[in-house]
């Protein structure tokens, strides 16, 4: 028996923290392996961690709406005989203490060697709630000349939390420079923050979701780091629209799943990922790290935001397949029952923005990748063909590329292989 630490797990390749929105269970509460513990929020996934052990919940280190570094402690698991026996045995009351306490790991059986107990203390100057900060917010303040101590918390007992530091960036506070002979390491006290001046008859402040946050930062990171360029082409799609409408009811009836474009295009993505592999790679200071494999993320639109599930090796699936394999992505993803390997490794995005009407986008890269690709809205209209005018379906795509490892002709060049596939796509172009 003892204790078994729980980590904040890395839900996506580039996702370095993730966010505490909303624990599962309570300190005390008997925990089994796989149960739902805690939703965790990151810019690329909200999903519902499950307890890698089982046995009593003993300490919760992390608070709803605190964000940390993946890696770091947000809970402890008594585990073995100990936690079986506590579940049936009622817990004593205790009663609070003040100053330093510590908490012990459980004695081991009989004989074997004593481990030594996890303390756990405030700290030296006696902050309180407000000075215990997580590393990140911690981190977060500094970045931006916040003094945390000036902030009133809205973290569970008045801790402060990403959230406040956020607020008090955008309301304009930041810790004036340290005065001449003021000691290193503590931020001069911060001014009092600007209020938000919001019209309560003619407007709303509405707090930022944790997810919306995250993608927020995500987006602008993503722009800051790769040189972003984009093209667009347009595409004849009328021979799938016209097989896709003979064909969706039946498909239904054999399959029980609806039959969508989006598995027509990503079969055709993927063929042209192999032809054009610069476009399924990602930047290193050491050079370009080609992938030898398809790994195709799915934009997924949900109420709070959007999450990019991925099919992994997508290339190796077949048809029937990748449409049941797209379905069930959507609709965990929309449940939040995404698990952190539907996350992670992906390596080129594609997103249907024409569900939403649209005929035309500039998508923002899902770093680290190095390209993605949104298919707009198919629309009926008048196009020359050779001497005469036909109406057709017709459909853009864009592409938005990092022009560190791609160049224009390259794109221009991957774009016309999707076109030329879908085009002159027949049913013998489905790959079984």
């Amino acid at each position: 028996m003892g204790l078994s630490q729980i980590k904040m797990p890395q839900l996506g390749e580039s996702v370095t923290e993730g966010t505490v929105d909303k624990w599962l269970k309570h300190e005390g509460d008997m925990v089994k392996r796989d149960e739902p513990l805690v939703e965790v929020v990151t810019d690329k996934v909200n999903a519902e961690i499950p307890s890698p052990f089982e046995g009593k919940l003993v300490k919760i280190a992390v608070t709803e709406g605190e964000t940390v570094r993946v890696g770091a402690v947000i809970a402890q698991i008594e585990t073995g005989p100990a936690a079986a026996a506590a579940a049936s045995a009622p817990a004593p009351a205790t009663k609070p203490e003040t100053g330093a306490t510590a908490t012990q790991v459980p004695a081991p059986p009989a004989g074997g060697p004593a481990p030594a107990p996890v303390a756990v203390y405030p700290p030296p100057d006696g902050g309180g709630e407000h000075a215990r900060l997580s590393p990140a917010v911690r981190k977060l303040a500094s970045e931006h000349g916040i003094d945390p101590t000036s902030l009133k918390g809205s973290g569970l007992g008045g801790r402060v939390t990403r959230d406040d530091v956020l607020a008090a960036v955008g309301a304009g506070q930041a810790a004036p420079a340290r005065a001449p002979g003021a000691p290193a390491g503590r931020p001069a006290p911060a001014q009092a923050p600007a209020p938000v001046r919001v019209d309560g008859s003619r407007e709303e402040l509405v707090k930022l979701s944790v997810m919306r946050r995250s993608i927020a930062e995500h987006m602008v990171r993503s722009l800051a780091t790769s040189p972003h360029a984009w093209t667009l082409q347009e595409v004849d799609v009328t021979n799938l629209v016209r097989y896709r409408d003979a064909e969706k009811e039946s498909f239904r009836a054999r399959h029980g799943v609806s039959l969508t474009y989006l598995p027509f295009v990503a079969q055709v993505v993927c063929e042209a990922l192999k032809q054009f592999p610069w476009l399924n790679s990602t930047w290193s200071d050491e050079g370009v790290i080609l992938k030898r494999y398809i790994n195709l993320g799915i934009a997924v639109s949900i109420p709070d935001g959007l999450i990019v599930p991925v099919l992994k090796d997508a290339d190796k699936v077949g048809f029937t397949d990748m449409v049941r394999a797209l379905n069930d992505l959507a609709d965990r993803a929309r449940t939040k029952q995404l698990k952190t390997d539907d996350v992670q490794g992906g390596t080129f995005t594609l997103n249907n923005t024409g569900a939403t009407g649209s005929i035309a986008s500039q998508p923002i890269i899902n770093q680290p990748q190095a390209a993605i690709l949104t298919t707009e809205s198919i629309v009926k209209r008048p196009v020359v063909i050779g001497d005469g005018i036909a109406v057709r379906h017709m459909m853009n795509m864009c592409l938005s590329f990092d022009h560190r490892i791609i160049d224009g002709m390259m794109a221009g060049q991957f774009l016309g292989a999707i076109k030329k596939r879908l085009e002159e796509w027949t049913p013998g172009s489905i790959r079984l």
